[in-house]
């Protein structure tokens, strides 16, 4: 996979010099999109998955705001598994890419920053329509 199609993105993390923990903040300059919906996964079973399914315009960022999960990343030639488990560090996914989420922690949180309200039309829900799509 092409590095330009997903990316590792570290979010600034600011450490309280008393000792109370740390702060990460996410800003407009932070990701090439502006935000248009936020929404977490929890209680995801250890033995699930979530995603599978690919956006045709839709970017995402995925954090892993407690505990650890594995993303799998497809541009429908090649697969990267990507894991994730720093609050400051986020996975931005482009459009175009097939991702399903899997090996859930327990505990673990999955914070998804998007560029786009919820458009069902946006969305690739089978394997055969993706690849039709990226032959387009």
């Amino acid at each position: 996979m092409k590095a330009k199609q997903f990316e590792i993105i570290e979010i600034p993390k600011i450490s309280d010099p008393d000792g109370r923990g740390n702060l990460s903040v996410i800003e407009k300059q932070i990701l090439p999109f502006s935000i248009k919906r936020v929404y977490y996964l929890y209680d995801v079973p250890s033995d699930s998955t979530r995603g599978g399914h690919a956006h045709k315009e839709l970017q995402q960022f995925l954090i892993a705001v407690s505990g650890s999960f594995d993303v799998v990343l497809d541009d429908g030639n090649k697969k990267i598994t990507v894991s994730l488990n720093k609050p400051n560090k986020g996975l931005l996914i482009p459009n175009g890419i097939w991702r399903e989420l899997e090996n859930f922690s327990a505990g673990s949180v999955c914070l998804s920053l998007v560029s786009d309200v919820y458009k069902e039309s946006d969305y690739i829900r089978t394997y055969d329509a993706f690849k039709s799509f990226i032959r387009t």
